[in-house]
């Protein structure tokens, strides 16, 4: 009884969590625009997504900025690791907390303080003003991503292969990066996301003429949403998927070969 129980909880968490995700996607298919009724099976909307330019630039603006801003965070995150794993414990720990603020923080207020930051500067609002902002808020994430892994490493190994003659940069390169990599392509992808996700910090920075998806759905939501933009979460969703079925089945034969070896 309990052990039907258990299942029976387990399948209605999937279903809450996939329920209106599975919806999307059949309505992706629907050759009605109403949501009410089925009008038959289509592709309609995916040929009229690729050929609205409003809805293409608004995905290129969402995958640059959360590109540029995931890149440019976990390089500055990284180093910003090394710099407080290398401080005392008093001063580390003070750091550390500081990093915490901004995660744990309201983004309302994270996007109005910034918002308010670029007025007192007068810088100009658009592409780079959202671009700085994503990368404020990514770093934080990319440095309690790597801080473990660094917390992992033996200190000996890199002055050892400092002894023996490599440079600094190539000890790095040869020694430190391969056991913090993972550490750090984690928080790689966790800025992505973030950054692919954001809308109220978008919405407070980004100036007229720029639109990401998240903000361009906002501004549709008062007219009707586009049946498009359920083509455009359906390509996202599986595109999702497939990355992480592949990453998965990489890792796994990665750690085959190492059980062969």
């Amino acid at each position: 009884m309990i052990k039907t129980l258990k299942h029976l909880y387990t399948a209605l968490i999937f279903i809450f969590l996939y329920a209106p995700i599975a919806t999307l996607l059949v309505l992706s298919f629907n050759a009605s625009k109403t949501r009410a009724k089925w009008g038959g099976f289509t592709f309609k909307w995916y040929r009229e997504l690729f050929g609205n330019q409003v809805i293409l630039q608004a995905l290129y603006n969402t995958l640059l900025i959360a590109f540029l801003s995931a890149a440019i965070a976990t390089l500055m995150g990284t180093v910003a690791s090394f710099s407080i794993h290398s401080m005392k414990r008093k001063s580390r720990s003070l750091l550390i907390g500081i990093t915490n603020i901004p995660m744990l923080n309201a983004e309302i207020v994270t996007g109005i303080s910034l918002m308010l930051l670029f007025l007192t500067l007068r810088a100009k609002f658009g592409f780079y003003t959202v671009l700085l902002s994503h990368i404020t808020f990514n770093i934080p994430y990319v440095i309690l991503s790597v801080m473990p892994k660094l917390k992992q490493l033996n200190p000996h190994v890199y002055q050892a292969a400092l002894d023996l003659g490599a440079s600094p940069f190539y000890a790095f390169y040869k020694v430190i990066l391969p056991d913090i990599l993972p550490g750090v392509l984690s928080g790689f992808l966790m800025a992505f996301t973030m950054s692919l996700d954001d809308f109220i910090i978008t919405h407070f920075t980004k100036g007229p003429g720029l639109d990401t998806l998240s903000t361009k759905i906002y501004t549709e939501v008062r007219k009707g949403i586009r049946p498009e933009m359920y083509s455009l979460s359906t390509l996202i969703f599986i595109s999702v998927l497939l990355l992480l079925f592949l990453g998965n089945k990489s890792s796994y034969l990665s750690k085959e070969k190492f059980h062969e070896k």
